[in-house]
């Protein structure tokens, strides 16, 4: 009750301030149990978080581009007191009781929907909030819930490139002290996974897939993300659907090619699911 009480007081964001320029992350989130189990993932959030306000700048802002939010034409959320979204079932009561109280920031929300003009991006007062995509990994990482939450929803019907191109339109607001996060995964197969396997233990073609996406992110090869369909089969496997792939590329497109990359949590959650996850910056 008194971080909903905290969140509910903080002073509304009404406009963003030129700032030092923050990083972009992409964040493995895996399962929703990752958020309130103690282990080596979670661990690792909670390690980054705590770089902010350290040996980087605390954000302003933080839009969070989540694999779990799919609509017709993109959108953000614009209310002020976004809700705790539970999008999952058959997990332990603990999990269901999670909120995380962060504010929205309205205002921040129409201007940067009234900049982005090539996909027009909408503005959701109502329906949404933040999914598990977003306070999974938000919650160990910035637990005090202080900092306004904006989160980027997905087009599906659109081609990949598009997501890309998205993402970089929203570079610049890196100087505004934004700090842009994309939440999926870069290996996500639901249908194959093998619980209870060890984190350096994973199927060939998700091996293939993560290396060789891994491989493109090293050399700043940055676009080339957006064809990871010509893999044909191996990407097929890797993502039944690639949901959970695009958050990578609004998080690409966000970061220049020649910027330092440095990558934590390169192993593996039940053999099918890559929990690689990416700082650029």
């Amino acid at each position: 009750m008194t971080d909903k009480l905290e969140a509910a007081t903080l002073e509304p964001l009404k406009a963003l301030k030129p700032s030092p320029r923050m990083p972009v992350l992409f964040l493995g989130h895996g399962s929703p149990m990752n958020a309130i189990e103690d282990n080596a993932w979670r661990r690792s959030w909670q390690a980054l978080g705590a770089e902010f306000g350290a040996k980087l700048p605390k954000p302003q802002l933080i839009l969070c581009i989540s694999a779990h939010w799919l609509t017709q034409g993109w959108y953000l959320t614009g209310m002020a007191s976004p809700k705790t979204i539970h999008d999952f079932g058959g997990f332990p009561q603990e999990l269901f009781d999670q909120r995380y109280p962060a504010p929205g920031a309205p205002a921040v929300a129409a201007e940067i929907s009234r900049s982005l003009r090539q996909p027009p991006v909408g503005l959701d007062a109502h329906e949404w909030g933040y999914d598990h995509g977003t306070w999974s990994v938000l919650k160990p990482m910035f637990p005090k819930a202080d900092i306004p939450v904006l989160q980027l929803s997905m087009d599906y019907s659109r081609p990949p490139a598009e997501h890309f191109a998205l993402g970089q339109q929203l570079k610049s607001l890196r100087e505004r002290g934004v700090l842009i996060v994309g939440s999926g995964n870069i290996v996500h197969n639901l249908r194959a996974t093998r619980r209870g396997t060890a984190p350096n233990q994973a199927y060939d073609w998700a091996l293939e897939f993560d290396s060789k996406t891994a491989d493109l992110l090293q050399k700043g090869h940055l676009a080339a993300l957006a064809d990871f369909q010509k893999l044909g089969n191996v990407a097929q496997l890797a993502h039944p659907t690639y949901d959970h792939y695009l958050p990578l590329l609004h998080a690409a497109g966000a970061a220049d090619a020649k910027e330092p990359v440095r990558f934590f949590n390169a192993d593996y959650q039940s053999a099918s699911i890559a929990m690689r996850s990416v700082v650029w910056g």
